[in-house]
């Protein structure tokens, strides 16, 4: 099994913050691929479904972003899971918006639920950060972040949670450079 988080803030006031785009992430795999309900666990809310041949939970912690780490360790515990098995989707201030890129492990660069979640579980998961972009200077980076898309940039953020979701399979399979390959070769 594997543990794919969508990183955000719960209540529908942040639903189209950038901050959200880890829920928004999960909200399209779970649509296209068929999951379950969501049903209340772990702190949050959790699908269960099928990717490909692989049995994939998926998590939005029902904390506050700097607190999500806990709904992702007690899953990860529950079903005796290593960080290996897991994987965050969250919005990257430093790539341009709508790109996206996969890593394991690293640092947390300021962001609150990668701090959160490292407390929790270590460093040693699965990161998709998808690019919301800089807004030019750090005094602005909270109002951005914290900011709702913009309506001009609102068919680039659904075609590029379309292609995260199309292309899931990749990256249930563990070929992290094919997955990025096909989000970008559909963002084209």
């Amino acid at each position: 099994m594997q543990l794919w988080t969508g990183l955000g803030n719960p209540g529908p006031q942040y639903a189209m913050h950038r901050h959200n785009i880890g829920f928004m992430a999960v909200d399209a795999i779970a649509a296209v691929h068929g999951f379950s309900a969501p049903k209340r666990a772990f702190q949050g809310w959790v699908q269960e479904g099928r990717i490909g041949t692989h049995r994939v939970l998926l998590l939005k912690p029902g904390t506050w972003m700097n607190e999500s780490g806990r709904a992702v360790g007690e899953a990860m515990r529950f079903y005796k899971l290593d960080p290996a098995a897991v994987t965050l989707f969250h919005d990257e201030l430093d790539l341009a918006p709508f790109k996206l890129k996969v890593k394991t492990g690293g640092g947390t660069a300021g962001h609150n639920g990668l701090r959160s979640t490292d407390a929790h579980i270590g460093a040693d998961f699965r990161r998709v950060r998808l690019g919301i972009g800089h807004p030019g200077h750090k005094d602005r980076v909270t109002p951005h972040v914290l900011g709702n898309f913009a309506k001009a940039e609102m068919d680039d953020l659904t075609d590029l949670l379309g292609a995260v979701a199309a292309e899931a399979e990749w990256l249930a399979a563990g070929d992290d450079v094919r997955f990025m390959n096909e989000v970008a070769r559909r963002m084209a």
